[in-house]
């Protein structure tokens, strides 16, 4: 997913859930947060609280 997005370096941040950070990088000349999670894991509100955390 990050070398789709042209990102070669990241500064983690706040931990969603456990062993979740936000990612912050650099795509196409732009800022972006990202969060690199399996699909197996996580509460039902995982993308809710990921937001409100950001």
């Amino acid at each position: 997913m990050t070398k789709a997005l042209g990102v070669t370096q990241q500064t983690i941040g706040a931990e969603i859930a456990p062993g979740v950070p936000w990612c912050f990088a650099t795509s196409a000349g732009q800022d972006i947060a990202l969060t690199l999670k399996s699909g197996n894991f996580g509460a039902e509100s995982f993308f809710a609280d990921a937001v409100a955390k950001l």
